[in-house]
């Protein structure tokens, strides 16, 4: 399969490396490198401009980079050349899942049938792609019985088991945001990508997320790549994190050394050098009371 080998690189599962977008005459992202580490959750952040979103596009193949490798390391050492494959093959293939900005539910769809939608593929390969599926054979009813099975962990999980016959579009805004990470849960992904998935949350639905994120990083070994504006989440739950610029990379590390970066934090936050610490303070006990 084009953009694909087998060996083994350490404990990362993702290695960006020289990445460079250009639309026209704009360079929205600039010779940029980092790694994603197995197991870890990693966030993008930075100013609105900086370049997360067009990086989350060429890692998940919306868009083809002009330049740069990203490397995508499966627990079993198989690789893949993200760059080189198209979105289909990186979500299938690759067994990389995303979420978006503008949550994409199937709202007319109950709950429980979002999450074996999202099995379909599965299913499909199971029937022969025939339709002796419809008509019972064995591994299709096993495969059926099984994607039951993993959506009703997913339904639990995300703490909508009492829900799981009303339409997607009826859930409260928080409900629907779990649901659509509960969803990519569901086709098995070595890695998770999220764009601002505590975006519109009230405290609670914050907290609520942030328990569901770490039990996938916990319990799964699925690693996360998340772009976030909400400081509090990313420091509460991150292991690890990139601060863009204008598509530089301009900090990286775990939240304590990028919170004690003051060119980091100034650049995300836009304000300047001296007011970084006064800023910081405010945060640190948001987080502190998030976690009381």
């Amino acid at each position: 399969m084009g953009g694909q080998d087998k060996t083994m690189t350490g404990d990362v599962i993702l290695r960006v490396e020289h990445l460079t977008m250009r639309f026209g005459g704009l360079l929205a992202i600039n010779d940029l490198s980092f790694d994603v580490r197995r197991g870890e959750i990693t966030a993008l952040i930075g100013p609105n401009g900086a370049g997360k979103t067009t990086v989350f596009n060429c890692v998940t193949g919306f868009y083809r980079p002009t330049m740069g490798m990203q490397t995508l390391i499966q627990r079993d050492g198989t690789q893949f050349h993200l760059e080189r494959l198209n979105d289909f093959r990186i979500n299938h293939h690759a067994k990389v899942a995303r979420t978006f900005q503008n949550i994409r539910l199937f709202t007319g769809l109950t709950v429980l049938e979002n999450l074996l939608v999202a099995q379909h593929n599965m299913l499909m390969r199971a029937s022969g792609y025939t339709v002796l599926g419809l008509l019972g054979f064995p591994a299709y009813r096993q495969a059926s019985a099984e994607a039951t099975r993993k959506a009703k962990h997913w339904l639990e999980k995300a703490g909508l088991v009492e829900r799981a016959d009303d339409p997607a579009g009826d859930l409260p805004y928080g409900a629907q945001r779990r649901l659509e990470i509960a969803r990519a849960m569901c086709t098995d992904p070595e890695l998770l990508c999220l764009d601002e998935p505590a975006a519109g949350l009230t405290p609670r639905e914050s907290t609520e997320l942030n328990a569901l994120l770490r039990a996938i990083r916990d319990e799964t070994g699925t690693s996360l790549l998340l772009i976030e504006h909400d400081m509090s989440v990313v420091m509460e739950i991150s292991d690890h994190i990139v601060v863009l610029e204008y598509g530089i990379k301009i900090s990286d590390g775990t939240p304590e050394e990028v919170k004690n970066d003051p060119k980091g934090i100034a650049a995300y936050l836009g304000v300047e050098d001296d007011e970084v610490e006064e800023v910081l303070e405010e945060i640190t006990h948001t987080t502190e009371g998030a976690g009381a």
